[in-house]
């Protein structure tokens, strides 16, 4: 076969023992029928442990999600636990609905306990920010959720937490990458017996008391108290790990029970009702769109299948239902906390808000008017719950909200991930509030924009598969880093920030400066913005358009006119290199 040496070399290891039997039989069926093509795809690469862990299409081979590799991930990540000499160190470990999940997780569980890690497995699917809160309640030292979020059903993933519920960050994500990397062979996986470990009790099952505890604490961020509200939501977990708890949540806060899309409350690996599970996406919430129609219901809510992101729509003035972006769920929750802390008199003088670069400026002039720091990190929530432990551990700021565009909101200090939950929650509570006085979710974003300008948010994305793909985003990063522009749209460019090359504070007459990352910033004469950054999971790559304008249709105007602009020239880009 016309493969490199290292790609054979691979080959010939995954066709051998200590692989098991379907493993090997798999691979040399493709291996006799000569398809090239498919083997490079499965070995031309290794699945790259990242800062965020590990995620990839399932099947056998060095570049796709399997049991060998969860193996090989797990020993690393036990590696280095054991090399903190903490005294009895244990792990917490979730999953979703996903195809192998719940294998992973058991594989996940037996590596730990064969290193003397004591673990806790949750007996069935659970959201990831129960997970990130559960580190932390049961006191342990790290955590793994095996989810590959709101992906297409083809993958699966893993990520890594430390013990304050966060996602790694320095220095204990490099050091669990480097220690996941020495791990080169099978052999070097310390394995054994599932029921084993369960009979000895380094492995043990929880489940419903850490429920409890976790709705617990988010119902204690409640605002405002909710009596008889005849508020009516319609709500689906995609398929997903919210289907459970979100339901017992929204009745224990004081609400009437959802109305819930019975076709997808089913914890279904294959998303059979849509074509992603994604909340974002218009399509994946048009069941639940059209029940909240025959119900005539004021808002729809949706989760992912790790019930990490929310997305939701409203009903509007002609009785349709509006989707509702990230950047505005954001700015809503956003301002419904702080309007309401204020009105109630327990807005702290220390108050922080915590959001990416990517998402909306509009929420740093909600949290300016209400004399709130803002800080601004990189793409990733493990930043936020970085910078969270960071307040806590100086005793500087005290934490309000936090989010990011792709859906991802935190509302307190209960978990350190982005968590659904409890946005599920909040925005309900806003809604049944706001009814009490009324007005709708609609009134509500238009009084934000009467305050503050209409901002529009728009994120356009390239996607380009396969091996190939990578080469052609680093070439659309490199055009970008080494061609100045001037103008974009008629507009001139009034500075470039290269995040992967410049020192960036993370806030105003700020001292800490975020991490270097593969991101370009632009900012425009007018106030807009543009950015570029490859996304971290997925063979794509993201750009983000903000403007403001006097209103709606000044602003997409405004937007269609920077997006036709820019894009044109990455679709260039990509033309000549593919």
């Amino acid at each position: 076969m016309n493969l490199s040496t290292e790609i054979l070399n691979r080959i010939n290891e995954w066709t051998m023992q200590p692989y098991e039997k379907d493993c090997i039989d798999e691979i040399k069926k493709l291996v006799d029928a000569g398809d090239e093509d498919e083997l490079n795809e499965r070995f031309g690469a290794e699945l790259n442990f990242g800062t965020g862990g590990i995620r990839g299409i399932i099947g056998y081979g060095t570049n796709r999600m399997n049991v060998y590799i969860i193996s090989k991930c797990t020993q690393g990540l036990a590696n280095y636990v054991l090399k903190q000499n903490i005294k009895n160190p244990s792990a917490v470990i979730a999953y979703d609905s996903r195809h192998y999940s719940r294998t992973f997780a058991e594989k996940t569980a037996v590596v730990l306990a064969a290193n003397g890690i004591k673990t806790f497995l949750f007996k069935e699917i659970r959201p990831t920010p129960e997970l990130s809160y559960a580190i932390r309640y049961l006191k342990c030292t790290t955590g793994v959720v095996i989810t590959a979020s709101h992906n297409p059903k083809e993958y699966n993933g893993y990520k890594a937490y430390w013990d304050d519920g966060s996602q790694m960050i320095a220095p204990h994500d490099t050091g669990v990458i480097s220690e996941v990397r020495k791990i080169k062979k099978l052999d070097q996986v310390k394995t054994g017996k599932f029921d084993d470990f369960i009979n000895k009790g380094l492995i043990q099952y929880i489940g419903e008391e850490i429920d409890d505890a976790f709705i617990n604490e988010i119902l204690k961020l409640s605002i405002n108290r909710i009596n008889n509200s005849k508020v009516k939501i319609v709500f689906t977990p995609l398929h997903g790990t919210g289907g459970e708890i979100i339901p017992k949540a929204l009745k224990r806060l004081g609400l009437p029970d959802p109305v819930c899309v019975e076709e997808q409350m089913k914890a279904d690996p294959d998303f059979s009702t849509v074509i992603y599970p994604n909340p974002e996406e218009a399509e994946a919430l048009s069941m639940a769109i059209n029940k909240a129609k025959s119900v005539d219901a004021e808002i729809v809510i949706a989760t992912d299948p790790d019930a990490d992101r929310m997305g939701m729509a409203v009903k509007n003035k002609t009785g349709g239902y509006d989707i509702i972006t990230g950047n505005q769920i954001g700015a809503m929750l956003e301002y419904y906390i702080l309007k309401c802390r204020k009105e109630k008199g327990n807005l702290p003088e220390n108050g922080a808000v915590i959001k990416t670069i990517v998402t909306t400026p509009l929420q740093d002039e909600i949290a300016d008017s209400f004399n709130i720091k803002v800080f601004n990190v990189l793409t990733g929530f493990k930043y936020i719950g970085g910078k969270i432990r960071q307040f806590e551990n100086e005793g500087s700021y005290q934490y309000l909200f936090g989010g990011e565009e792709s859906y991802g909101y935190l509302t307190g200090t209960h978990a350190r991930d982005k968590d659904a939950v409890g946005a599920a929650l909040m925005i309900a509570e806003c809604c049944a509030y706001l009814k009490e006085n009324n007005k709708t979710l609609i009134d509500f974003i238009n009084e934000i924009y009467d305050n503050y300008g209409y901002y529009k948010d728009r994120l356009e994305t390239r996607k380009i598969e396969g091996l190939a793909g990578i080469e052609v985003i680093l070439k659309i990063m490199e055009h970008f880093r080494n061609n100045k522009i001037d103008k974009i749209a008629g507009i001139s460019v009034k500075r470039v920030v290269d995040y992967e090359n410049e020192k960036v504070p993370d806030c105003q007459n700020g001292k800490d400066y975020l991490p270097s990352s593969n991101v370009i910033q632009y900012f425009m004469d007018d106030g807009s913005r543009i950015t570029l950054r490859p996304s971290g999971t997925e063979p794509k790559i993201k750009f983000y358009f903000s403007t403001k304008a006097k209103n709606e249709k000044e602003a997409d105007e405004k937007i269609n006119l920077y997006k036709d602009d820019f894009l044109a020239i990455v679709d260039w880009i990509i033309k000549e290199n593919t």
